[in-house]
């Protein structure tokens, strides 16, 4: 299973449960939004209860979880935060800066794919129709078309457009009463059916280097696992991928049909792993500053 890593710092030990407060002794909720003040900032954090023996924090996209016992005092809670509360605003901070900008879904606004920058084309149609790319082209009003790596030339991909940008366009058709809603839906939708695509045809020709055979292979949206695969033989792979560089998308691949061999990340599996991907550490490292 592959997974994005967490900055988490050690569990903290349990110190008992005196002093616990009425709401959490009478079966206080399981998930509780909650704010405190820390290092002269006001952090919001999801407070999560379980049957654990320690205080726990975890920091990533969605913010500060913290984990605690079922039983766990407030006074407690409150002396953990506090001892990691310089921890928690620099890693907060830290996720702020590397968060992407919001995509508008707006005409002329920059969308990734296999790891090139595509301009969005929004245009009206009467009819409804299905999203083009159009691939870099030389010139103005057409020339010679250049596919993405995994693409075969079909109409609707090597039409040609004026003026196109490095990466080239995506043209949405949207009728009059369009909104952003309807053009990030449309969009979605697309680069569901490119993953798709794609996924099978890298699945398909690593799987016989790997000497394995997957039951099926599947299309996830997981918010912290770029690719799983099952004891049953099914990989799972995000479809976010198809937003990164096709050697990203390979390793995933590789990794999750090694998987199928060695269900561990032992010495063995990454032996598997550097069979049809030797450049895998490398490869591990630049998909570890991606984010989801």
């Amino acid at each position: 299973m592959l997974k994005r890593l967490c900055n988490d710092p050690p569990a903290i030990p349990a110190r008992g449960t005196s002093g616990v407060s009425p709401l959490l002794r009478n079966d206080p909720p399981a998930v509780e939004q909650r704010a405190a003040l820390l290092a002269g900032k006001n952090i919001a954090y999801t407070l999560k209860r379980s049957r654990r023996r320690s205080i726990g924090l975890r920091i990533d996209d969605r913010g500060l979880t913290v984990s605690v016992p079922l039983r766990a005092s407030e006074k407690w809670l409150h002396s953990v935060l506090q001892d990691k509360a310089h921890w928690v605003v620099e890693k907060l901070d830290g996720w702020q800066q590397r968060k992407p900008p919001e995509t508008c879904w707006t005409d002329g606004e920059g969308i990734a794919f296999l790891g090139e920058q595509l301009t969005l084309r929004v245009r009206q149609s009467l009819f409804a129709a299905p999203p083009i790319l159009l691939c870099e082209a030389s010139g103005v009003g057409g020339g010679a078309m250049r596919p993405f790596p995994h693409q075969r030339a079909s109409p609707r991909r090597v039409m040609a457009a004026p003026a196109q940008q490095r990466g080239g366009e995506l043209w949405v058709f949207v009728a009059d009463d369009h909104d952003a809603v309807h053009i990030e839906q449309t969009v979605s939708h697309w680069y569901r059916q490119e993953a798709g695509q794609l996924f099978s045809e890298r699945v398909a020709h690593y799987a016989p280097l790997l000497n394995v055979a997957p039951r099926a292979v599947k299309l996830s949206l997981a918010k912290t696992q770029w690719g799983c695969c099952t004891a049953r033989g099914t990989v799972r792979l995000n479809e976010q991928l198809i937003r990164l560089p096709l050697r990203l998308i390979d390793y995933v691949v590789v990794h999750e049909l090694a998987h199928l061999r060695e269900m561990n990340h032992s010495a063995a599996f990454w032996c598997v792993v550097e069979t049809a991907c030797p450049d895998y550490i490398g490869l591990r490292g630049e998909l570890k500053a991606c984010r989801l």
